[in-house]
């Protein structure tokens, strides 16, 4: 095996490998709080055009890991909509249906309480 198709493939795996941390914990917490749309927008936005890049190469390495990274970011663009804190569900209340800070809300009413005392 040629040695540049060998690091492409390992590379790709480690790749993929660093991003299932953070597409799990997102599918898991359903908090995309510290993401921004534009973000995600354009990482997707940038991810198409690429696209017509990396499909004119031959069948490779670079595939596997664009594809990878077309899914990931189309997910993770989906997940943002889908549970933004504006976009409050069944899940985000209480039992007396008053809504649930968001982890953010939580982590700064922490620190305000560190800072009171």
């Amino acid at each position: 095996m040629d040695v540049a198709i060998l690091a492409g493939a390992m590379s790709t795996g480690l790749f993929a490998l660093s991003y299932l941390p953070m597409l799990v914990k997102a599918a898991r917490t359903k908090d995309l709080s510290s993401y921004s749309l534009g973000n995600l927008a354009t990482t997707n936005a940038g991810n198409l055009i690429y696209s017509l890049y990396v499909f004119s190469l031959p069948v490779g390495p670079i595939w596997f890991l664009h594809g990878f990274y077309l899914v990931a970011s189309a997910l993770m663009l989906a997940w943002f909509l889908r549970y933004r804190s504006g976009a409050r569900g069944a899940d985000d209340a209480t039992r007396d249906g008053t809504p649930r800070p968001s982890s953010r809300e939580r982590l700064s009413r922490g620190a305000a309480r560190t800072w009171a005392t």
